[in-house]
């Protein structure tokens, strides 16, 4: 069964890191966002890869190519973004003669037994609740758990059970034919094409989808959740030790776990955690910073950090004061 990931989006939520870096690429409780989808997918079993690239395509797939060198991988490249349906028809060279396939969006964290649904006798898709259905795909399903509906980003939402950008295709010919329905009638959706909309064709026409709900989902767009994601999961990691995991000995720093930090950091003089984390070859000096992702090279002189999120190559330092307070005085520097 091939894999179809769709990496080709530019990231409009997470402005300005998405200008040169992938959101992929994030760094998330200690690795970036598309390593907890792809092991997690190999571990069910899954190496054969299809990617479809677009923005900042090509440092996906160096970063793909170096650090899974042993995955049998294609990479597409969707020149025009113009969805998800659009995306999945870019690589259709590389899946019409698929008897199955699986689809996981490049920017989604989840937490689910992916063998209930490779093991599936129907088409399935992963699903989870929330609390505001607006800004995502949602399905409509009975209580067999048969999918009856599916909408993208409805205006007034009959289901609050979102669709988590987890598919699992046995019709892969029918799959092709829905989208060349949309993209023939220029039948789109907020502005494109959407897979969502070519999943309904298909149950329009017959096809069987079962609705599977995952244990966790993060949906990794925008800063909040980003930061969300990476509190818990360096939550989840730590719980997994007796003892909080080994890290250098760098000058005069405390770390408050949990605190994933990259290979060849130098930081010294400074108060790191509780729930951060920093990329390789970051430079951190006299500086205070939690609830925190920082990027790959970044470079922070006495800084006060919480719920941040610092970029590649980014260099901040902060500001030396000499105040002299006098009494019953109140100063907000936040």
């Amino acid at each position: 069964m091939k894999v179809i990931i769709p990496v080709a989006g530019a990231g409009m939520r997470l402005r300005p890191h998405t200008y040169t870096q992938p959101k992929p690429l994030m760094p998330v409780a200690g690795k970036p966002i598309i390593c907890f989808i792809v092991d997690k997918l190999r571990e069910a079993g899954l190496n054969d890869f299809v990617f479809v690239l677009g923005y900042l395509g090509e440092k996906i797939r160096h970063f793909i190519e170096e650090t899974y060198p042993d995955l049998k991988v294609e990479f597409v490249y969707q020149e025009h973004r113009e969805g998800s349906a659009h995306a999945i028809a870019t690589a259709r060279e590389t899946i019409e003669d698929e008897d199955e396939i699986f689809i996981a969006f490049g920017d989604t964290i989840f937490e689910m037994d992916l063998r209930q649904m490779l093991d599936c006798p129907h088409s399935c898709l992963g699903v989870k609740k929330v609390a505001d259905p607006r800004d995502f795909g949602v399905a409509e399903f009975g209580e067999d758990g048969r999918v009856l509906r599916m909408v993208e980003k409805p205006r007034i939402p009959k289901s609050n059970m979102a669709l988590v950008g987890l598919y699992k295709v046995k019709e892969v010919p029918a799959l092709l034919r829905a989208i060349d329905y949309l993209i023939l009638h220029d039948m789109r959706t907020v502005g494109e094409f959407q897979l969502t909309d070519a999943l309904q064709y298909m149950t329009e026409q017959g096809v069987y989808f079962q609705a599977l709900t995952v244990n966790n989902w993060f949906d990794c767009g925008r800063k909040e959740v980003l930061l969300e994601t990476n509190a818990v999961l360096l939550d989840q990691r730590d719980r997994k030790f007796t003892t909080p995991p080994i890290l250098p000995d760098f000058d005069n720093t405390i770390f408050i776990h949990p605190v994933a930090v990259g290979d060849n950091c130098q930081i010294s003089n400074s108060i790191i955690g509780p729930h951060v984390t920093i990329g390789d070859n970051a430079s951190i000096q006299r500086s205070i910073i939690q609830d925190s992702i920082v990027g790959n090279f970044a470079a922070l002189e006495e800084v006060v950090l919480k719920h941040s999120v610092i970029g590649s190559d980014a260099s901040i330092r902060g500001m030396n004061l000499s105040l002299n307070i006098g009494d019953n005085t109140e100063i907000d520097f936040d």
